[in-house]
């Protein structure tokens, strides 16, 4: 065995050692509490019969792009959906990445620029953080949600400044501090970058998302929201000016230098926001938070307050979290444990995600089972 396959070898034992061996599962059980299709988009015969419906009005639709959108890989459509997002979102205009992932790391690796100053909260993604690594920025992050901290490395930043959050957390459920943050920028000349991934179709009229809701869309420099949670489909969009979209076009690598995703999965989230745009999802997953909120809070758990579809149970060990979850998971209930060190050590949990599909009966057991852990 050579050299690499030795290292690769190696490195895998020791998370096998540690109990840490992430694998990939075809497994299913009856009752979701784990995926992010939070509006049950991903699994709708409505969404999918107005795909079905509307893929027959699109001439020239073809399997795939054909290269990339710079290329070959460009459709009027396209572009038709970007804008169609872009006013959804009370945003003047739009530009349509592969994944979330891709359009962090375009975002924030072509922007910031040497000199540049980037400040992120400590509990970003995992796409923002490696985003910000490919910058040539210095970066420098804050306590989560601690505006004191913030504002001291505000002070001392330099060049442009780029403050980078996400409404909702995808780990914790909670909500950054918005309001306040967009105070801070403006008082220290800042660029407000959000990342609405877990707010989309939660938060704001039909889902709009969290910084609508709070009438701050004219006080972020731009907006990530992604298509693959509560929009039940693939991809993601950059919100944000004119200006910003033609430089993403023109220096984004992961834009620029990818194959554009095929019309037929366009076609899909185009869809999928006309149905939000008229339905009454939000309203309903709402019910189920609140209906969920009231019964934990009788419990003595630990737990970090959410007014989120992402709910948590928090333990103090990756073998509690874990035999928590297989006790769950043995009454049907999907529920996966979060361990460290994707999480804090000692801040291990159970990762709860509720869905409109969710009846009240299955919410109530499931937090009667949770009582096992008091």
């Amino acid at each position: 065995m050579n050299q690499a396959e030795n290292f690769l070898k190696n490195k895998l034992n020791d998370r096998i050692e540690k109990a840490l061996l992430r694998k990939l599962t075809n497994a299913s059980l009856p009752f979701d509490f784990c995926s992010n299709d939070y509006l049950g988009f991903a699994r709708s015969l409505e969404l999918k019969s107005l795909i079905e419906e509307q893929s027959k009005e699109i001439e020239g639709l073809k399997n795939g792009s054909g290269g990339s959108r710079l290329l070959s890989g460009n459709h009027p459509y396209t572009e038709e959906t970007e804008q169609f997002i872009a006013n959804f979102h009370h945003s003047e205009t739009g530009l349509i990445f592969n994944s979330g992932y891709d359009a962090n790391v375009g975002l924030l690796s072509s922007i910031p620029q040497r000199g540049d100053t980037i400040i992120t909260d400590e509990l970003i993604h995992a796409s923002l953080i490696d985003g910000a690594r490919l910058s040539n920025a210095e970066r420098f992050k804050f306590k989560h949600n601690d505006l004191v901290d913030l504002e001291q490395k505000l002070k001392n930043a330099k060049g442009l400044i780029y403050v980078v959050v996400e409404s909702v957390y995808s780990m914790d459920g909670d909500l950054a501090p918005l309001q306040e943050i967009s105070k801070l920028c403006k008082l220290y000349n800042t660029h407000l970058i959000v990342d609405e991934a877990h707010a989309t179709g939660i938060f704001g009229e039909h889902g709009k998302g969290l910084v609508v809701e709070l009438n701050l869309e004219n006080d972020i420099f731009a907006r990530i929201v992604t298509f693959g949670k509560a929009i039940g489909t693939h991809g993601a969009i950059i919100l944000g000016s004119e200006n910003l979209r033609n430089y993403l076009i023109n220096f984004a690598r992961s834009f620029i230098y990818t194959t554009g995703a095929p019309l037929h999965n366009i076609l899909a989230v185009n869809c999928a926001y006309q149905l939000l745009a008229k339905g009454d999802e939000t309203n309903q997953i709402t019910k189920k938070i609140n209906l969920y909120n009231q019964l934990i809070n009788d419990l003595n758990l630990s737990i970090i307050p959410s007014q989120s579809a992402i709910q948590t149970v928090l333990f103090n060990s990756n073998e509690s979290a874990r035999k928590a979850s297989a006790s769950l998971q043995n009454k049907g209930f999907e529920v996966k444990a979060i361990l460290s060190p994707t999480v804090a050590e000692g801040k291990e949990r159970l990762r709860i995600c509720l869905h409109t599909y969710n009846s009240d009966e299955e919410i109530i057991n499931l937090v009667n089972h949770l009582k096992t852990f008091q």
